[in-house]
């Protein structure tokens, strides 16, 4: 599972030219999962998300988590964060998982992030052609992946 996750001050998804739906201050996760993903993975990664100390204190250090600020958080589905660009200019995404193993991981993963934060988690619609607009805070982007746990 690798994830890429952005600090917002505000962000929202459209679909066809509707917003789907919108956040405040908080986190938006791009997630992408593979087909060795394991509900292990994804109990893992909704904790570190969760408790990532990356928001700003009163002395402006990275010191609060997403709970510590009662943040919202956005997840949408990106198969593309597999892509493979070693050979060629055209990225293959034979690492990202079909639908019928990405779905029910993408569903459990949005299940573990809302009871780790205590709050429901906003989605985009899995597998359709999305618009994210977004206030990219600070701007803070960090990338996880859940097979290097050191990256």
């Amino acid at each position: 599972m690798r994830v890429v996750i952005q600090r917002v001050s505000g962000c929202f998804v459209s679909i066809k030219g509707e917003i789907k739906s919108n956040v405040g201050t908080g986190l938006l996760v791009l997630c992408g999962f593979e087909n060795e993903d394991t509900e292990e993975d994804l109990v893992w990664m909704s904790k570190k998300i969760s408790g990532l100390r990356i928001f700003n204190d009163n002395n402006g250090v990275m010191n609060l988590s997403l709970k510590d600020i009662n943040g919202e958080m956005m997840i949408v589905s990106q198969f593309t964060l597999h892509a493979k660009t070693k050979k060629g200019n055209r990225p293959s995404y034979i690492k990202a998982a079909k639908p019928e193993i990405s779905v029910p991981l993408y569903e459990k993963f949005i299940d573990l992030c809302e009871k780790e934060t205590g709050k429901e988690v906003k989605t985009g619609k899995f597998g359709a052609d999305m618009q994210i607009s977004l206030i990219n805070d600070g701007p803070v982007t960090i990338i996880i992946d859940s097979k290097n746990k050191d990256f």
